[in-house]
């Protein structure tokens, strides 16, 4: 899945995915099992989107040998904790940061998977006006825009007129 990034730069944050994940898991009574550390250290090595399958192929590509059930299990636990994002695509769920990110918007296309990230000071005004009409407090939101994006089009327009019969 290839992710575009519109730049959006990392937040500072005061402790490290692997701590915040750490405090979570004890305050549930669990542990930061050797397994689940190197997911989270995979993970937030790089930003990106990705599901479930990418991320297990990842890992045996780098040679680690972490099961399908213990990767989705983890998976939950960091949306849980709130670590991750889970956005819902048309045929699958994808992950990205959401801890030490600043709060963005996404474009899929239906015919790529491609995902671009983007922010919009509008969409947060309009938030922001529409709870406020409704006495509502956000705690954020989730915009998802799905369509085709421009390559995909070119790639799939017309090229003669018979093809448009």
């Amino acid at each position: 899945m290839e992710a575009q990034r519109d730049h959006l730069a990392p937040l500072v944050v005061s402790d490290s995915p692997v701590e915040k994940f750490r405090e979570f898991l004890e305050i549930r009574g669990e542990k930061l099992t050797d397994r689940r550390r190197l997911l989270v250290d995979h993970i937030f090595n790089s930003h990106k989107h990705f599901d479930a399958d990418e991320l297990v192929r990842d890992l045996h590509d780098a040679g680690h040998g972490v099961s399908r059930a213990t990767v989705y299990r983890t998976l939950r636990l960091l949306v849980e904790a709130g670590l991750l994002r889970e956005l819902r695509l048309t045929n699958r769920s994808a992950y990205e940061h959401d801890y030490g990110y600043p709060a963005h918007d996404h474009l899929h296309c239906t015919s790529c998977n491609r995902v671009v990230e983007f922010r919009n000071d509008e969409i947060l005004r309009l938030r922001d006006a529409i709870s406020a009409a409704h006495g509502f407090r956000p705690s954020g939101h989730r915009f998802l825009i799905t369509g085709v994006c421009a390559a995909c089009s070119r790639a799939h327009s017309p090229r003669r007129r018979l093809d448009l019969i």
